[in-house]
């Protein structure tokens, strides 16, 4: 069994669904989205790409939220 995992931080670079297949071919774990940068939109996309790419080649990530420090967020996730 497989114990380390491969987290990568995803931003403008590489949130495509071209990248991200290439990431899980590579041995992604886990995306990181750092909520520090960008908007709810922007991430929102970037998690609908990752699932994308999931359906079509059947590989599995898990998605990390980063919130930018102490605050307290809310919201529904789809």
């Amino acid at each position: 069994m497989k114990k380390t995992k491969i987290v990568c931080t995803i931003g403008p670079k590489t949130e495509s669904e071209e990248m991200l297949a290439k990431m899980l071919d590579a041995g992604m774990n886990v995306m990181r989205l750092n909520f520090s940068h960008g908007d709810y939109a922007e991430h929102g996309q970037r998690i609908q790409n990752l699932r994308n790419v999931m359906s079509k080649t059947g590989k599995t990530a898990a998605i990390l939220l980063d919130t930018k420090g102490p605050e307290i967020r809310t919201m529904k996730l789809e």
